[in-house]
């Protein structure tokens, strides 16, 4: 375990040090280059779902469309913004956030559905949240104390996910088995 610096003449020479890096000091103690790879991974996982709730909104249909409909827009608006957190955490750290629609796919956790059955999207969109949940409790035990600030992004938007897929999984018990096939 490192020593704790107590030396406040030292502290502020160290933080007069390198100053071009912003909020990263010495005491960061995690891989940079792999953090803000792995938050580009995360960002494109997070602008897909956007694409695909935003898709499922606009294409459902049905006499029980509605509500599920209002659930997969209020997703989607929650989506963006974990996408908006993790792209101002890549620059904070010193990174840039990769937008380009060619790689989206690639770097995503999720994939993106297309799908027009109304179960079917319920089920698709509960599967991405399973995976994204199980992807960043990963990326959070792996940051662990190496780095806090993202560890803590990473873990609201987790709790978001984890709501996401516990509507979900609501939507489908609530829905008539007619309609589960």
């Amino acid at each position: 375990m490192a020593e704790f610096l107590t030396d406040i003449t030292e502290i502020r020479d160290r933080a007069r040090q390198e100053i071009g890096k912003g909020p990263i000091t010495p005491a960061y103690g995690a891989d940079l280059e792999r953090v803000i790879q792995v938050c580009n991974e995360a960002l494109a996982t997070e602008l897909v779902c956007v694409l695909r709730y935003k898709r499922h909104y606009y294409t459902a249909t049905g006499i029980y469309a509605e509500p599920v409909a209002a659930e997969f827009l209020e997703h989607a608006g929650e989506e963006q913004e974990h996408a908006d957190m993790l792209a101002r955490r890549i620059v904070q750290l010193g990174g840039d956030p990769d937008l380009s629609p060619q790689a989206l796919a690639t770097r995503s956790h999720t994939e993106y559905d297309a799908g027009l059955d109304l179960v079917e999207m319920i089920k698709e969109d509960l599967i991405a949240e399973r995976i994204v949940i199980t992807s960043y409790t990963e990326i959070i035990q792996w940051l662990g104390d190496h780095d806090v600030t993202t560890r803590r992004v990473f873990e609201h938007i987790l709790a978001q996910e984890e709501d996401h897929a516990d509507d979900l999984r609501g939507l489908l018990e609530r829905l008539p088995a007619a309609l589960k096939g």
